[in-house]
């Protein structure tokens, strides 16, 4: 006995159902596709701003308490206009530390025995310290910001490592990363930095 074959023959239903599926499936892919093309181009856009205008950094040490505690993250903003007050990141021996802008090129800085602090002869005004100290200072005070420099001190006095000694000196402006303007992280200190 010879068995014939038969052939198989889809229905139109069935032929519809299989194209539908198939075209179910490309637009997936697709989509798929453009999911993933949008989060990179999303994440690679997020790296050149945060890297060339919005630097996210990580505080570590207590230099800047109580302005700034260790672990909380902030947002610096590239620019070239630095004023006092300021409170600046600034590459340091393949570290970046942050400390508060004294005076710029030009200017004169003085320390009392006590820690006030006098820029061009004026007693400078300082509210976001909590106690003045003298810390560590090894220059001949009173001492000129050389040219392209800014000073630069911690707000806490104390055990701040800064402009006042000779191992950090004056920061050049080429070596600033940008001046400190928010914190995002923890939440409860959500807000701008001054």
């Amino acid at each position: 006995m010879s068995a014939k074959k038969r052939l198989y023959t889809p229905t139109v239903e069935q032929i519809e159902a299989e194209i539908e599926r198939s075209n179910r499936n490309q637009r997936f892919v697709s989509a798929v596709r453009s999911t993933v093309f949008i989060l990179i181009t999303v994440a690679a856009a997020a790296v050149l701003i945060s890297s060339l205008l919005f630097p996210v950094l990580k505080i570590y040490g207590n230099s800047m308490v109580p302005t700034l505690n260790e672990g909380q993250i902030v947002v610096a903003f590239k620019g070239s206009a630095f004023n006092t007050g300021d409170i600046v990141a600034f590459y340091y021996n393949n570290k970046i530390l942050v400390k508060r802008v004294i005076c710029d090129s030009g200017n004169w800085v003085n320390l009392s025995d006590d820690g006030t602090v006098y820029v061009n002869g004026t007693m400078l005004d300082e509210p976001y310290i909590s106690e003045k100290a003298y810390g560590t200072c090894d220059l001949d005070l009173p001492y000129q910001v050389p040219e392209g420099q800014v000073f630069v001190m911690g707000d806490q006095r104390a055990s701040s490592i800064d402009s006042r000694c000779s191992i950090v000196g004056c920061v050049a402006e080429e070596q600033i990363v940008g001046r400190i303007v928010l914190c995002i992280w923890p939440l409860k200190d959500l807000g701008f930095v001054g």
